[in-house]
């Protein structure tokens, strides 16, 4: 008789498993456990004990390895970090890796960012109408952008940029970026002050 429980509570573990593990993989910032169980559509308690049996299995508690990484819980939320033991050695792949050229992506992005700052990943994502989270890695990989802030009522964090980009563009200030083109259309056109239409 266990050994036909057992096929069957593995077929309902594992979806789940990989579901908590999909979006743990892609956030930037801790998630909640009922944001998490809302995004796999389970129920909290089920999402409670996937994370703590996910924790376990990364620390080299059950059958596995230790992994190079870590399931934190966090600011009340939870996410994936690289073990301290392995700080130095990432720092040092991420710093050696960044190529010469951004793509277009990631230009786009800085730019919003740039001209924006402060400004929230969603807002960057709802100008360039995509989604941004890898850009925003990226650029904060290579030091170009920062986290400035949190927002204190969403919690949502605040980019900027930094002097590495200052110093990559040649300028001592953001105030010395080109103005925006004349040419973008800036909502106001048939407005004019104190007119209602």
């Amino acid at each position: 008789m266990t050994d036909d429980t057992s096929p069957a509570e593995t077929q309902v573990e594992t979806p789940l498993t990989e579901k908590v593990e999909a979006i743990l993989l892609v956030i930037d910032e801790p998630i909640g456990l009922v944001a998490l169980a809302a995004a796999v559509g389970a129920p909290v308690a089920a999402v409670r004990q996937t994370l703590e049996t996910l924790v376990a299995d990364y620390d080299g508690e059950g059958r596995g390895p230790r992994r190079g990484f870590e399931l934190r819980e966090v600011g009340g939320g939870w996410r994936l970090y690289v073990r301290e033991d392995h700080d130095d050695l990432v720092a040092e792949f991420i710093g050696g890796q960044a190529p010469a050229r951004l793509s277009q992506a990631a230009l786009e992005t800085l730019a919003v960012i740039a001209y924006k700052q402060p400004v929230t990943r969603s807002q960057v994502a709802s100008i360039r109408a995509v989604n941004v989270d890898s850009v925003v890695r990226t650029l904060l990989a290579r030091g170009l952008i920062t986290e400035l802030f949190a927002d204190s009522e969403s919690g949502a964090i605040n980019y900027g940029t930094t002097d590495a980009l200052l110093q990559h563009l040649g300028i001592n200030s953001i105030d010395e970026l080109p103005p925006i083109s004349p040419l973008l259309d800036d909502g106001a056109d048939g407005f004019d002050e104190g007119v209602v239409r």
